[in-house]
């Protein structure tokens, strides 16, 4: 892929794996990197593997990561080209995106409008029905309880009120009864305003049983292309723990031709950079729209594993002018499991000192993490220890070497949900192929 330009020097405006990552992708494209850091993380292992690395004032994420003023002051002192903004914290916030360009910088992802108006729920539900994507029934915005119940009325029950801003499921409620729903209303309306500023709320009719299937695109000025699909149905209050490609058990022309209107929208509203269209699939086989991501995925690895694509390399040429791949090509099985630091019943967050933290060196097998030994998991910051991606010709043998990896990565000196991923693998639904939303809470209970 050729790009325009090329970039002298690019802040890593993250932390963790995410900014471990795109210090490796600027590494490999002989760029130099800016690694930004806070108390915390003082210790952490890529901050030597960065071409520099600035200190942020504070532990919290406010006082840090999410501090706009503070990133734009460590990109002005490092005089760096472009901001990359990894996942998480600010990197869907269309507010920081349109300072970093006002600052005369480059915002590796799409433009601010596109991050503003994909980032609306709702908004993006009427544009993907405006173009011809499948959406689940739903309404608009909800302005009362009383509009709230009308539309509920002819929705039937049960029935989901979401957040129209922020994501990772949070927020979410579903509601199982008439009498339920103003009590909903409120603690959604609570959760949003608090976590995303912004407590707009809407309803859409439950799927249960459901398969969580993205898409990941690419759209550079001219088209926009997929690379094939991701199985995210394994997961635990709303957040992925299990994904792998191709989605099993799923007819592949079918898949193909979901992600090709996928891509075809995003072409049509002006989408450029890396994106993935997140999608539920219900026990008939009906699709229906969830959201729009503008960023790169926790997950990407999986892709990566079974298209040979470098996501975050990709990132930073298509926003040099690049052009994306005129063919994009899939082989064989990969399969990711995440690490969190949490109690494997309870999943409360861990914390404490890492008194072992040994990576498994296996073929086949990809570790992406933020830590090391020694270092202190605390409670300021997601609790995801590491990504593991296991890659085979076969499912079965990605399950396997997965399995195995997850044994052999000794992490001491916090609780771990790893022991509950193992669980999960050896699962006969899982093993079957037999997957959706719910799969994580039956084993739990069982």
């Amino acid at each position: 892929m050729q790009a325009s330009n090329s970039f002298r020097k690019i802040l890593v405006a993250n932390r963790g794996a995410i900014a471990r990552r795109v210090i490796r992708a600027c590494n490999e494209l002989g760029v130099a990197s800016v690694a930004v850091y806070s108390e915390a993380d003082a210790a952490a292992p890529y901050l030597s593997e960065a071409s520099e690395a600035w200190p942020l004032p504070g532990e919290t994420a406010l006082d840090t990561y999410l501090n706009q003023d503070a990133l734009l002051e460590a990109a002005r002192r490092a005089n760096v080209d472009a901001i990359h903004p990894g996942y998480g914290f600010l990197a869907e916030h269309e507010g920081f995106a349109r300072r970093v360009i006002e600052s005369g910088l480059t915002f590796i992802g799409p433009a601010p409008d596109l991050i503003a108006t994909l980032g609306d729920k709702v908004r993006a539900r009427e544009l993907m029905v405006e173009h011809g994507f499948p959406v689940f029934p739903g309404s608009g915005l909800i302005t009362s309880l009383e509009a709230a119940r009308v539309v509920a009325a002819e929705l039937g029950y049960p029935l989901l009120v979401k957040p129209s801003g922020g994501g990772g499921g949070m927020g979410m409620e579903i509601v199982m009864d008439p009498q339920d729903l103003e009590a909903a209303l409120t603690r959604a309306r609570a959760v949003a305003g608090s976590a995303f500023a912004n407590s707009a709320v809407y309803l859409e009719r439950y799927v249960s049983s459901a398969r969580h299937i993205e898409y990941q695109l690419l759209g550079d000025a001219d088209r926009v292309v997929h690379a094939f699909e991701r199985e995210c149905s394994v997961q635990r209050r709303n957040q992925k723990l299990i994904e792998e490609s191709p989605a099993p058990g799923i007819d592949a022309h079918r898949l193909g031709d979901i992600a090709a209107t996928a891509a075809r929208v995003a072409q049509a509203i002006g989408y450029t950079n890396v994106g993935t269209v997140e999608t539920l699939m219900n026990a008939n086989g009906e699709v229906g729209f969830l959201e729009v991501n503008t960023r790169i995925q926790v997950e990407h690895g999986v892709t990566e594993a079974v298209t040979g694509l470098d996501l975050v390399q990709m990132q930073i040429q298509l926003a040099q002018g690049g052009s994306v791949p005129h063919e994009i090509h899939r082989s064989g099985y990969a399969m990711e499991a995440r690490i969190y630091a949490e109690h494997p019943v309870t999943m409360l967050p861990s914390t404490g000192r890492l008194t072992a933290f040994e990576v498994p060196g296996m073929y086949g097998v990809r570790v992406e993490t933020g830590y090391a030994r020694g270092q202190t998991v605390t409670p300021f910051y997601d609790p995801m220890l590491a990504k593991v991606i296991a890659t085979g010709s076969t499912r079965e043998m990605a399950i396997g070497r997965l399995a195995v990896a997850l044994r052999a990565f000794d992490i001491q000196g916090v609780d771990t949900n790893r022991d509950l991923l193992h669980k999960v693998l050896m699962n006969e639904d899982f093993l079957d192929a037999r997957l959706d939303t719910g799969l994580l809470s039956r084993i739990m209970d069982g």
